[in-house]
């Protein structure tokens, strides 16, 4: 299992993780735009097309995740960080979603990604937002 931090910006995702890619001398092994996403997957205005929905910064055995958020009126700067929990199997994945889910509030459920595997957002009964993701294992 892993637990990362997951930045959310307000349309300054590809700038702000360009700055850490340079202070920590990483490299991005993921950039998606909104405009990536399979039709029909969700919705997407066009303003955000071109804004980044999901972003890996990898530094010396070190992971930083990144999105622009589309809900800008939401974003509490200061608040707009979540742990993603990345685990092998759905089980598991979904256990640790269902206990962490508790007394919280579920945002997304977890359920099957476009991009593979499951996924699933919620917010903990302390406020905390984690988002659990299982490993993809193509057929």
């Amino acid at each position: 299992m892993t637990i990362q931090a997951y930045l959310t910006f307000n349309g300054n995702c590809e700038e702000a993780m360009g700055f850490y890619k340079d202070v920590l001398n990483g490299e991005f092994t993921t950039m998606m735009r909104f405009s990536e996403a399979p039709p029909g997957a969700f919705s997407v205005p066009e303003e955000y097309q071109n804004q980044v929905m999901h972003c890996t910064l990898e530094a010396q055995g070190a992971v930083l995740m990144a999105s622009d958020t589309m809900e800008p009126d939401k974003l509490n700067v200061g608040s707009h960080c979540s742990l993603s929990i990345g685990v092998k199997t759905e089980d598991e994945g979904a256990a640790i979603f269902n206990q962490l889910s508790e007394g919280g509030h579920v945002a997304m459920p977890f359920e099957d990604a476009f991009w593979g595997g499951k996924f699933g957002m919620l917010v903990d009964r302390y406020g905390i937002q984690w988002m659990v993701s299982s490993e993809h294992k193509p057929e």
